[in-house]
């Protein structure tokens, strides 16, 4: 394995604040269940630069049945860029090794266009450590489609089998794999250090 290719939320960056999601619920004024049903069915074309944070979030409305005011899209956006805006230094500290040991390295996350600025804005020090930066609303795919690690496969110009594909993400890791990638879920710091190891 000489080359590795990351996911960002739920892996280098932090998975949605709990405090956040409670927050969107309340303000959204819907029930719990029926808010993230909605939130994630529009999520892929929001992720993959289909639609903008407005649009997206008038969509979402429209599967609760509400439409929302220009002035809670507002806010319902704010609450989720809120939400994802953590990073996990954990990882980090992991990924500068990889870097001192000279190995290649590339990140492919879905994000939307709102979140991936903010992100270069706040944290451009973690996107400086990729190389190969497949961000989702930029290159207009998202996981798990086949194009999106495509696009990585070819910008790390090597084949994948020698590539070790880490997300949270079963579904994610299981496309990546049908692919030819390694793969690996992730689920803590200490079980990406072994598998590291294991190549």
């Amino acid at each position: 394995m000489n080359t590795v290719l990351f996911d960002m939320f739920g892996v280098v960056a932090e998975n949605q604040s709990p405090t956040v999601r409670d927050a969107m619920v309340e303000y959204s004024g819907h029930d719990h269940d029926a808010f993230w049903t909605a939130y994630w069915a529009e999520r892929h074309g929001y992720d993959r630069g289909d639609v903008d944070g407005p649009e997206y979030w008038k969509a979402v409305g429209a599967r609760l049945e509400a439409s929302f005011t220009d002035a809670q899209v507002a806010r319902l956006l704010a609450l989720d860029l809120d939400s994802w805006s953590a990073i996990n230094e954990d990882t980090v500290d992991v990924i500068r090794g990889l870097i001192d040991d000279g190995t290649p390295l590339g990140l492919l996350s879905n994000i939307p266009t709102e979140l991936a600025d903010r992100f270069e804005e706040r944290f451009p020090h973690v996107f400086g450590l990729f190389p190969v930066l497949g961000l989702s609303c930029r290159i207009g795919h998202a996981k798990p489609e086949a194009a999106a690690f495509d696009w990585c496969l070819e910008r790390l110009a090597v084949p994948a089998e020698e590539i070790l594909f880490v997300d949270d993400n079963t579904a994610n890791v299981t496309a990546a794999r049908e692919l030819g990638l390694r793969g690996h879920v992730f689920t803590s710091v200490p079980q990406l250090r072994r598998a590291l190891k294991q190549g």
